[in-house]
């Protein structure tokens, strides 16, 4: 019944239990997990990742990353979208990425989809499924935070209509958190209160 709330790390701050350790997990739950992200490539890389995450340790894409992004061009849209079969192939041999066929594919046809869009559509279709702020209570133990939502399904239902693959409920969930959509810091959580100003301050009327 005792369900763990923040732990402490080494030094001794109070964080999300699986952002306490290892060092990779500390450092992108410290500085990047749940802050507001924007900008189309930002977004489809992060879309992306969490694809390639699905049925895998989130650890094993953070230690991939730098990988994923030499394979894939950066994440550019506009640069994935020009791939062709021999890419496709480089990529099935690539050993610094996930080297799974159906999530590859999706990748280059998602940026397919996202290049005929205008700058900043990508953008402005996830944003505008963000919450509004006061919506939810700071999450008090991991139990609290729900692996979907009414507007993660809403926006993996806009991505499909649109023409993305591997963008479910949950995929879009887990975007939402990365990106800060929503911040599911736990209460207690050292990080929580300057990742909530930051998503405020950042807010432009579309979170």
């Amino acid at each position: 019944m005792n369900e763990t709330l923040a732990v402490a790390g080494p030094d001794g701050l109070p964080r999300c239990p699986w952002g306490a350790a290892p060092e990779d997990y500390r450092e992108y739950h410290d500085t990047e997990w749940g802050r507001p992200v924007r900008g189309d490539d930002e977004l489809f890389e992060r879309l992306c990742l969490e694809a390639f995450q699905s049925g895998l340790s989130w650890l094993t894409i953070l230690r991939r990353r730098e990988g994923f992004r030499r394979a894939f061009a950066g994440f550019s849209i506009a640069r994935i979208a020009t791939f062709t079969d021999e890419d496709a192939a480089r990529l099935l041999a690539d050993p610094g990425i996930i080297r799974n066929r159906l999530k590859i594919e999706a990748v280059l046809a998602n940026a397919r989809v996202a290049a005929e869009w205008k700058p900043g559509e990508l953008t402005e279709l996830i944003w505008s499924h963000a919450p509004e702020a006061g919506d939810r209570s700071a999450p008090g133990k991991p139990g609290d935070i729900p692996a979907t939502t009414p507007e993660s399904t809403a926006l993996s239902k806009a991505l499909k209509r649109r023409g993305f693959r591997f963008v479910g409920p949950t995929t879009a969930y887990a975007l939402m958190q990365a990106c800060g959509l929503v911040n599911d810091h736990l209460a207690d959580c050292h990080v929580r209160d300057a990742v909530e100003r930051e998503r405020m301050g950042k807010k432009g009327g579309a979170a």
